[in-house]
């Protein structure tokens, strides 16, 4: 009996062992099971979220009814079409529409349809005032504008005057026109927003005044804030009657940002800085006071503008104690800063190619010879071209 009974306990326990080790693999793979579920659910919602068609974006031109909108999509054309339930729209807005049948599904949060903070210098130009040589009264004038207006509003009320709205840089090539803008950008808090006249130029009727608004608008949000407009000609040139629709959309764009200079609404603590080489071709409507107010000529440097350009781009380099620097100078009349710049590079190149560590007198010689043969290859025409 003792040895049956015993029998029965070991049978016992290997059952429950049995049973156990069993439960052990079932839960093992009810867990594999699920998680191979949850992958393939979230495989399916991800195949079905692709198979779903996309939405174009449309702008919102009149609010019909309720259920019903005029929308104008990216081409141009206009379609009336229906409204999902419990949106509210407004003229003006950026709606989500089907491809096929174009109702509103959605609306987006913005209303803008460019990108204008691609526009601020987050990182501002590291150019020192110091860096900027031959253009005293220059730098003298545009602090009197753009610095102290941001820098002492209260200074301007006392006096009861309000300072200019801004001003323009104009001369030929080379002069340090940007060289300026870069410096005020570096010497201020304010925001900095740059942009060139072509970028201001749209496809489509209309975008180019809306990006000119938008830009003003982000000016005014972030101010104070200057905006520097290069290569102010490519926008504002001379109106002229011509049949063709690209010159009548830059037109359109240009009488924007007359709007937006001289218009209801103050600039405020927004100040402008206007760049350009060809001012004789500029419409007279830009130049009137009270828009761009100052008008600030950036000439070829003088005798004591080129010592100081000179000094600038010499400062790291190791010359000969030898260089009659009075001739360099006058051998350098009638050039500008930035050929005085390639005058440095060049004569660095002359020591390079003769492997020596000091650059000599005649390095510089034949370094400004070299850069008046470039600048004679253009006709006195072209010169002349610029004022």
């Amino acid at each position: 009996m003792n040895n049956n009974s015993g029998l029965k306990e070991k049978d016992s326990e290997k059952e429950t062992i049995s049973f156990s080790y069993t439960q052990q693999i079932n839960s093992a793979l009810e867990d594999e099971n699920r998680i191979l579920r949850e992958a393939i659910n979230s495989l399916r919602e991800e195949l079905e979220r692709f198979k779903a068609p996309s939405l174009m974006v449309a702008e919102v031109s009149e609010v019909i009814s309720e259920e019903h909108a005029l929308i104008k999509i990216p081409n141009g054309n206009k379609f009336y079409v229906k409204v999902s339930k419990n949106l509210k729209i407004e003229p003006g807005d950026s709606v989500l529409v089907e491809q096929k049948n174009l109702n509103i599904v959605d609306k987006i949060n913005t209303s803008k349809n460019f990108d204008v903070e691609r526009f601020v210098i987050i990182e501002k130009p590291k150019v020192d005032w110091s860096e900027v040589g031959g253009l005293k009264n220059q730098i003298e004038e545009i602090k009197e504008v753009i610095e102290l207006p941001l820098t002492n509003p209260k200074l301007f009320k006392k006096i009861g005057i309000q300072p200019p709205k801004g001003i323009l840089l104009y001369g030929p090539p080379g002069t340090g026109k940007t060289l300026l803008a870069k410096a005020i950008a570096s010497s201020t808090n304010a925001t900095f927003i740059e942009i060139v006249g072509s970028e201001l130029v749209q496809k489509f009727i209309g975008d180019g005044a809306k990006l000119i608004k938008e830009i003003f608008l982000l000016a005014k949000s972030k101010a104070p804030s200057i905006v520097f407009i290069d290569e102010l000609d490519a926008l504002c040139a001379k109106r002229i009657e011509l049949g063709t629709s690209g010159e009548r959309e830059v037109q359109r764009t240009f009488m924007q940002l007359l709007a937006e200079l001289d218009g209801f609404k103050p600039l405020d603590n927004v100040k402008i800085i206007g760049c350009t080489n060809r001012k004789d071709i500029l419409d007279p409507a830009i130049l009137r006071p009270g828009r761009l107010d100052r008008l600030i000529e950036v000439p070829n440097p003088d005798v004591e503008g080129i010592k100081q350009i000179y000094k600038i781009h010499m400062k790291n380099m190791p010359v000969d104690k030898k260089i009659n620097m009075p001739k360099i100078y006058e051998l350098s009349k009638n050039i500008s800063g930035a050929e005085i710049k390639a005058v440095v590079t060049e004569a660095g190149y002359f020591a390079i190619r003769e492997n020596r560590d000091i650059v000599k007198e005649e390095d510089f010689i034949n370094a400004i010879s070299k850069i008046k043969k470039e600048e004679d290859k253009y006709s006195k025409d072209y010169i002349e071209m610029f004022g």
